[in-house]
C-alpha cells in the first residue's frame, strides 16, 4: 500500500526539477504555466477518484488497481512524446486518471481490513512511505535529467507502476469477496452517495481535507521557483526538498503511536491551529524584512511544518469519515477522495499562480486555510474509542 501511494508521490515530485526546463521548452513566455504540470495531474486523480471506488466494490480491489496502473502508464508514455504544453497537461490528467485507482482503492482495501483507530495507525504507516519517497523523488528526477532530459522522467513511471502493482498482484490477496460486491446500479450508487454526503464526520472531513491538500498543493506549486528565483538556490533544491521530506517523515508513526492515546479528532485540530501560529511567525519575518540568506532557512522551517501537518491529519481524517461507513467504503472513499482533491487542487493552483516573486502570498494562504480548518475541526463528532 506504501508503494502505490508512493507512486502519487513519485508523480509530482520527481516532476519539480524538470519544471525550468519544461517551461523554457514549452511555456517561455510565462514560466508560472509549468506549474500546472503539477496541478493537471491532481485534478485528474481527483476526477478518477469518483469512479475508482464504485467499480472496486463491483469488481475488486486488485482488478481496479490493475486497470488503473494501465491508464496511469498510458498517459506517461503520451507524455514522454507530448510535443507542446497543452498535450502534456491532457496526459497528466489521463496519468492522474490511472493513479487514482491505486490511490483510492488502497484506502478501501485497508478499510476492508481495520478500522477506528486500528485503521488510522495503519493509515500513518502507509503514509509514512508516502512521505518519505519526496526525500528521493527530487533526486530521482534530478539524476534522470542530468543522464537524459525530462522526458525520460515518464519512462521512469512506466517502470515504477510495474514494480508496485506487480508486487500488489503477487502478494496481497483480494480483501473484498465475490459476495460482498455491490452492483453498478445507478439507484444503488445514488443511494450510497446521498448516505455518504449525510454522515456529519464526512462532510467536515472533506472539508478540511480539501483545505490541507490545498495548503500542500500551493507549497508544492511554489516551491521551486521561490527557491530559486526569489533565494537564488535553484542548484541546491533538489537537496533542500529531500531534507523538507525527511525531517517531514516521522510525523507519521508519530501520529501512528499518538493516535491509539489521544484520538484522531484532537490531533488534527491541534495540527492545524500549530500551523496558524507558525504561519503568523513566518509572516512576520516576511514584512519585517529579514535578510536574503536568513530569510531562506526560516522559509525552509516553515515549509517543513506545512509538510508536517500531512501526518498528523490526513490519515485521521480518512479514518474519521469511513468510520461510519465500512459497508460503502469504496463508494465512501471515492466521494471523499475526489472532492477533497479537486478543490484542494484549484485552490492550491490559484495560490501558487498568485507567486510575484516573494512567498508572502503563499504564506497568507496557508495561514487563512489552516485556521479555517481547525475552526471546522472543533464541529467534529467524537470518534468511537
Amino acid at each position: 500500500m506504501g508503494m502505490l501511494f508512493a507512486s502519487i508521490a513519485f508523480s509530482m515530485d520527481s516532476m519539480l526539477p524538470a519544471l525550468p526546463q519544461i517551461a523554457e521548452e514549452l511555456s517561455p513566455q510565462d514560466v508560472t504555466l509549468a506549474q500546472l504540470v503539477l496541478t493537471s495531474f491532481i485534478i485528474g486523480m481527483g476526477i478518477g477518484t469518483l469512479f475508482a471506488g464504485p467499480l472496486s466494490d463491483r469488481f475488486g480491489r486488485k482488478k481496479v488497481i490493475f486497470a488503473g496502473s494501465c491508464i496511469y502508464v498510458a498517459g506517461a508514455l503520451l507524455a514522454w512524446q507530448a510535443p507542446t504544453l497543452e498535450l502534456l497537461l491532457a496526459a497528466r490528467v489521463l496519468q492522474g486518471l490511472g493513479v487514482a485507482g491505486p490511490r483510492i482503492v488502497s484506502m478501501a482495501l485497508i478499510r476492508d481490513l481495520y478500522t477506528g483507530r486500528e485503521m488510522a495507525r495503519i493509515t500513518s504507516f502507509v503514509m509514512l512511505v508516502f512521505t518519505i519517497f519526496p526525500a528521493i523523488a527530487p533526486l530521482i528526477g534530478y539524476g534522470i535529467i542530468s543522464l537524459f532530459d525530462w522526458r525520460a522522467i515518464f519512462l521512469a513511471f512506466v517502470l515504477f507502476a510495474f514494480i508496485s502493482v506487480g508486487w500488489l498482484i503477487l502478494r496481497q490477496p483480494e480483501t473484498l469477496p465475490p459476495e460482498s460486491r455491490r452492483p453498478l446500479n445507478l439507484g444503488k450508487l445514488w443511494e450510497g452517495m446521498v448516505e455518504t454526503l449525510s454522515v456529519r464526520q464526512m462532510q467536515l472531513s472533506i472539508l478540511v481535507q480539501a483545505l490541507i491538500y490545498a495548503m500542500l498543493f500551493a507549497c508544492l506549486s511554489s516551491i521551486q521557483q521561490i527557491f530559486d528565483l526569489t533565494y537564488g538556490m535553484g542548484e541546491w533544491f533538489h537537496w533542500l526538498f529531500a531534507a523538507i521530506a525527511l525531517l517531514t517523515a516521522p510525523c507519521a508513526p508519530i501520529n501512528g503511536r499518538l493516535v491509539v492515546r489521544i484520538g484522531m479528532r484532537p490531533i488534527v485540530s491541534r495540527a492545524l491551529f500549530t500551523q496558524v501560529a507558525a504561519t503568523a511567525l513566518f509572516v512576520a519575518a516576511l514584512m519585517l524584512g529579514t535578510a536574503p540568506e536568513t530569510e531562506v532557512w526560516i522559509y525552509f522551517v516553515w515549509t517543513v511544518s506545512v509538510f508536517m501537518v500531512m501526518g498528523f491529519t490526513i490519515g485521521n481524517l480518512n479514518a474519521l469519515a469511513l468510520e461510519p461507513l465500512g459497508h460503502v467504503a469504496g463508494l465512501a472513499a471515492s466521494i471523499m477522495g475526489s472532492l477533497s482533491t479537486i478543490a484542494g487542487a484549484l485552490i492550491g493552483g490559484l495560490i501558487g499562480q498568485l507567486y510575484e516573486g516573494t512567498a508572502l502570498p503563499l504564506a497568507i494562504g496557508v495561514a487563512v486555510l489552516a485556521g479555517i480548518g481547525g475552526l471546522i475541526m472543533l464541529r467534529m463528532p467524537r470518534e468511537r474509542v
